[in-house]
């Protein structure tokens, strides 16, 4: 993650690599995604969630699997208002935070089904479509936390034209997120980056 004013030329940047399995790779494609007619909800494959959607959508770009088998997995992607979201880094919580708040996993009894959460497979469908600024990004991704959970714990960056953000999900409804400095740049490995957090900035800091 860059900030505008550590970039050569005053943009600012998101990137990340992918991992596979071992032994594995993943194939992915590049596809367009019209904002016309957007669909009215999206299930998830994996948890079976099921989350009604705004009627206006954007365009946008992504980068999914090649076979849907499992769930879109968008990855990343760049929408119509030139926001950009990745999805996402595997990160970890530990077991004090779960106790607190446990992650919200699909549950089979019979034939009786308790839906889980959303996770790295639904991110970028959720957003791209619907967010016009990184920071609106983050609030709506914040929203759906808290709203529905999710199963896994993941790092999520956002970037427009003037500001990125990192998000990261804390147990399973709970989440953090930090505005990158305009003239730093950010390297995070699979782990949480977020160490410090000030609860009296509410323009760089938002958690709920």
């Amino acid at each position: 993650m860059v900030g505008k004013d550590a970039s050569y030329d005053g943009s600012t940047m998101i990137a990340r690599n992918m991992d596979s399995g071992s032994g594995e790779y993943t194939l992915k494609k590049m596809i367009s995604v019209s904002g016309k007619n957007p669909p009215k909800k999206y299930r998830s494959v994996l948890s079976h969630v099921e989350i009604p959607l705004p009627d206006q959508a954007l365009d946008y770009i992504c980068f999914p699997n090649a076979l849907n088998d499992n769930g879109i997995w968008a990855g990343a992607g760049t929408n119509s208002a030139n926001v950009s979201v990745s999805a996402t880094e595997t990160i970890t919580s530990n077991e004090l935070v779960l106790a607190a708040d446990p992650l919200v996993v699909l549950h089979k009894e019979g034939r009786a089904e308790i839906p889980g959460g959303i996770g790295e497979e639904d991110m970028v469908s959720l957003l791209l479509p619907y967010i016009h600024s990184a920071r609106e990004g983050v609030l709506r991704l914040g929203e759906l936390l808290e709203k529905y959970g999710t199963y896994e714990m993941n790092g999520i960056a956002f970037s427009d034209e003037n500001e990125i953000w990192w998000l990261e999900s804390i147990g399973g409804h709970h989440w953090m997120a930090r505005r990158v400095p305009d003239d730093a740049y950010v390297v995070n490995p699979n782990q949480l980056g977020s160490d410090f957090f000030d609860f009296e900035d509410k323009e760089n800091f938002m958690c709920d």
